[in-house]
């Protein structure tokens, strides 16, 4: 175990399990995330997350009727991703507590997913690799990461503060620092919504994204923006590195897939050989 994922792990726990009960994401942010892979391709398989938090996603997963799922985590969201799954009237559900780089399930998985984590590894190579170790030949996997081109104004000015905030206590970064944020990021995501899209308005930081956010209430602004501060380290990966990655030899070439979401990350995904 590497001792700055571990401490990463804990810093998300104590987001995670100071939310309230279900999922933090909705059915149609989920589908987003997803695409271009849809329920079609889940049904009835094997599934493995990686990094899955407070089971946010595992729950909608569910939903697309896997055969099993199974959740990893290295913290102690572990506790909230369990009380959120047991509302649920399906029991093909499996938490472990677990370091995603090392682990390695004993049997492979028909379809292995990453969403938001590998950026916040110390290694993200030997993340992606487990990824792709957890896969069966022939399976899929998909992953989602924070984007270098297009979080310019966030590397400028989020980071330098989160990188400050993240040694506070958690409570003084949510409330006394991520609140009166996310209340300055509230108002300039919903300013945005008000007008039609447009090539001058385009150019604005973060458009597209906050075009996206703007669908949701302040509280999830809130718990995006603590996010964002709560965590010792976070890398913002280039599309080259993505492409690298998906040049690995266990990799069928023409399967894979990259994807800008929201004008400001990665999503990408592929077969196992």
């Amino acid at each position: 175990m590497i001792k700055g994922d571990k401490k990463t792990a804990d810093a998300f726990a104590t987001s995670w399990n100071n939310l309230p009960e279900g999922s933090i994401y909705t059915l149609d942010q989920f589908e987003d995330w997803f695409f271009p892979l849809t329920k079609t391709d889940i049904d009835g398989t094997a599934v493995l997350e990686l990094g899955c938090g407070n089971g946010s996603l595992m729950v909608h997963m569910l939903g697309w009727k896997p055969e099993r799922l199974v959740g990893v985590d290295l913290g102690d969201s572990i506790r909230s991703a369990r009380k959120n799954l047991r509302t649920l009237a399906v029991s093909n559900w499996e938490i472990k507590q677990a370091d995603l780089v090392h682990f390695r399930a004993d049997e492979s998985f028909d379809f292995v997913y990453c969403i938001g984590v590998l950026h916040h590894l110390t290694d993200p190579d030997a993340g992606f690799q487990s990824v792709l170790e957890n896969v069966k030949p022939g399976g899929r996997f998909h992953c989602w990461v924070y984007a270098k081109e297009g979080n310019g104004f966030v590397i400028a000015f989020v980071d330098p503060i989160r990188k400050i905030v993240s040694k506070l206590p958690w409570f003084i970064t949510k409330y006394l620092v991520a609140t009166p944020l996310a209340m300055a990021f509230y108002l300039y995501a919903k300013t945005i919504a008000l007008f039609k899209s447009s090539q001058l308005l385009s150019k604005l930081p973060m458009y597209a994204y906050c075009r996206w956010i703007s669908k949701r209430g302040f509280l999830f602004f809130r718990h995006v923006v603590f996010d964002q501060l709560v965590t010792p380290q976070t890398l913002y990966i280039k599309k080259a590195q993505v492409e690298s990655w998906l040049k690995h030899p266990l990799i069928v070439p023409d399967s894979t897939y990259v994807l800008m979401r929201n004008g400001n990350s990665w999503k990408f995904g592929g077969k196992r050989r």
